[in-house]
């Protein structure tokens, strides 16, 4: 039988919206480490020092970062799994559709991470998520069990570490800052990718991308446990789960994420308030997105972030080249230069356009452009694009 892409009356439209809700969220703690080098090699306190300054990265902390990453995460596994479902049922070979999927999205992420940012996610993505393969046929509670254990096991086993070098977490490599300003700030093509290449090793190295495999795992197998326990699917029915879903995970991620900000937010509990008070805001989030869809006023309100989640692949890409040009040398050399609040309202700006943009697209196109290409190889012939 021949495999297709879904058709747009049979896709889950406010997993769409969550997906569309998702992008803008990792383009608002993207932006601050594609302009500055201090959210890697820390020192940000010191330059941008004023109450307004510090409230935004604070507000930054605790609704967007580790939270957003981690939606997209859940919701790599929740599709995942709808297509291992749409291929069983079509009675396809699941797992060679699937490898060559990941291998896909491998060389999306090479692509990605070496020419453009080193801040990728897809290369990530394309290896991390070669592992469910691994789980395509266990039990439900299996991916719970793993899920749970991989997540609070790694916290278990981080934070004392963190805890016990705390001392040292909050210098500031004030060399490696002036070495990526002069490298970022160069209209010199060739600079500008050997820093970004020093910056993904650093980033990516064996024991980094260790802790890498143990933070997207389990949230890539909670988002497989999801999509099969069928919560998110059709919550007119569920609304009493959702409901406690919501009161639950809020309670969580307010004590979890804005808590460590009652004993100064010390960088050592840096990894619980990402890892488990993240999760806990990404389901808060998509349960929060699925209730509102179901209303008047707040599907109408949340219903236009679909179109950036039907083309999220291609939005997440669009947002690094156009951080390319405004932020490096090649561009306009913004790199350093801009404080949190004005990247707050460029991440605005530039996220609303992509909704009218997206939405313009979709009335013409059946797929974004890069969703086409990835689908293309996914099918080994050419897609339809027009509608």
């Amino acid at each position: 039988m021949r495999l297709a892409p879904t058709k747009e009356q049979n896709r889950i439209e406010h997993i769409d919206i969550m997906r569309g809700f998702a992008i803008f969220g990792i383009f608002m703690v993207n932006i601050g480490a594609f302009s500055a080098p201090y959210f890697m090699h820390g020192g940000w306190e010191a330059v941008w020092d004023t109450p307004l300054e510090r409230f935004i990265q604070a507000f930054i902390d605790i609704f967007f970062q580790g939270s957003f990453y981690t939606l997209f995460s859940i919701l790599f596994g929740f599709s995942w799994q709808l297509m291992k479902e749409r291929l069983q049922v079509k009675g396809m070979a699941t797992t060679p559709f699937l490898f060559q999927r990941q291998l896909g999205l491998i060389g999306f992420g090479l692509i990605h991470a070496f020419l453009i940012w080193h801040g990728d996610i897809l290369l990530s993505y394309g290896l991390i998520g070669l592992f469910l393969l691994l789980f395509i046929e266990v039990k439900e509670r299996t991916l719970l069990v793993w899920a749970a254990v991989l997540l609070f096991g790694s916290v278990a086993f981080i934070t004392p570490g963190l805890y016990a070098v705390r001392d040292l977490l909050n210098n500031s490599d004030s060399a490696a800052i002036n070495q990526a300003i002069d490298n970022y700030s160069s209209n010199e093509l060739l600079l500008i990718w050997k820093q970004n290449f020093q910056d993904w090793a650093l980033a990516n190295s064996s024991v980094g991308f260790i802790f890498l495999i143990m933070t997207l795992l389990p949230l890539f197998l909670l988002g497989m446990y999801l999509a099969r326990k069928r919560v998110f699917h059709e919550p007119e029915i569920d609304q009493p789960i959702l409901k406690w879903l919501l009161i639950i995970s809020f309670l969580l991620s307010l004590i979890l994420k804005a808590g460590p900000y009652l004993i100064g937010n010390p960088l050592w509990f840096t990894y619980v308030q990402d890892n488990l008070g993240g999760t806990a805001s990404a389901l808060f989030y998509m349960t929060m997105i699925t209730l509102l869809a179901q209303t008047a006023l707040g599907g109408k309100l949340i219903r236009p972030l679909r179109y950036v989640g039907r083309t999220a692949l291609s939005n997440y890409i669009f947002q690094s080249l156009i951080s390319f040009i405004l932020f490096y040398g090649i561009g306009f050399g913004l790199y350093g230069s801009v404080a949190p609040s004005v990247s707050v309202f460029i991440v605005v700006v530039i996220f609303s356009l992509q909704v009218l943009a997206s939405k313009w697209w979709l009335s013409r196109y059946r797929f974004g452009p890069l969703e086409w290409v990835w689908r293309s190889l996914n099918y080994k012939e050419i897609q339809r694009l027009r509608k």
